[in-house]
């Protein structure tokens, strides 16, 4: 369908379909002034915005009308898209009963599955696996499901993501792993997870270096970096000219600090412009933590 300008029966029948007057939308199907898959300025169709809005009788009555259930909007999304989105399971089994594509993307690459996983919505992403729906599949900067569920600390959907064979150590385009992101969010129980499911504690960001270690002291996230500390990592320099320590010291993250420093933190260590964390720390204002830094040297 071309995106003509609407007519008036185009706008009544998408009306109908957002609020859900099944009823109205009968009658404006039944006039055969309109078509059931007219779009609007932005290619929405009505049954995307019955999916979108939860009213299930309405998408049943546009799909016994024959509507298409892979029609897309400007951005790529379709009905699916929208009741994952919005954890709508009967209209999700509705619209995959009447040939709903499962994997089909926006243009930035997210499926029904990624959304749905976004979202927290796991009977969602139960039918649509179900349905075969591309566990590892990747948005246009290499985000897996597994990815967004770590960075949005969903526990419960990500370690049902592990169990049905998500890769623990997919990266990112710019190299980022599950762990990384959770990392920098501060999620303890899902950095704990990931760690027990084999991810690689070490994997740095390319653009940086930077390693989920670095992240969380640099963010001041005590509880994750005790999880970390318990797989080794390294607190080296990193390739950005700086360690955990000069991270958790120039922020002011006195906890961390210490932990660092229990776990064997080297304080001596000299950062690319050639300063030990103390003196990165007394430069940001944090006496205490220079004055605790400089009597462990």
């Amino acid at each position: 369908m071309s995106l003509k300008k609407e007519s008036l029966s185009d706008q009544q029948l998408h009306l109908a379909a957002l609020q859900g007057n099944l009823e109205q939308l009968k009658k404006i199907i039944d006039t055969g002034k309109v078509h059931v898959d007219c779009k609007d300025k932005e290619g929405t169709t009505p049954l995307v915005l019955a999916a979108a809005n939860n009213h299930l009788e309405c998408v049943k009555e546009l799909l016994k009308q024959g509507a298409d259930p892979s029609s897309r909007r400007l951005t790529g999304t379709c009905a699916l898209f929208f009741a994952a989105q919005g954890g709508f399971l009967d209209i999700v089994k509705e619209l995959l009963a009447h040939g709903a594509p499962v994997d089909l993307p926006s243009y930035d690459g997210g499926t029904p599955l990624f959304v749905a996983c976004q979202c927290n919505h796991l009977d969602v992403v139960e039918e649509l696996l179900r349905h075969n729906a591309d566990l590892q599949v990747q948005m246009v900067d290499g985000a897996t499901p597994l990815f967004i569920a770590a960075q949005n600390g969903h526990l419960k959907m990500l370690k049902f993501l592990l169990s049905k064979g998500a890769q623990a150590n997919a990266r990112r385009k710019d190299g980022a792993t599950a762990l990384w992101i959770a990392c920098q969010m501060g999620h303890a129980p899902v950095v704990k997870e990931l760690l027990e499911a084999g991810a690689e504690v070490d994997t740095p960001r390319e653009q940086d270096g930077a390693t989920a270690l670095f992240k969380a002291a640099h963010k001041g996230h005590l509880e994750v970096i005790q999880e970390l500390l318990k797989y080794k990592p390294s607190m080296d320099l990193l390739q950005n000219g700086e360690s955990a320590l000069h991270a958790a010291a120039l922020f002011g993250h006195t906890k961390v600090v210490k932990e660092l420093i229990q776990a064997g933190a080297k304080v001596d260590l000299k950062n690319k412009e050639g300063q030990t964390a103390g003196e990165l720390a007394k430069e940001a204002g944090y006496e205490s933590i220079g004055n605790l830094l400089s009597g462990q040297s």
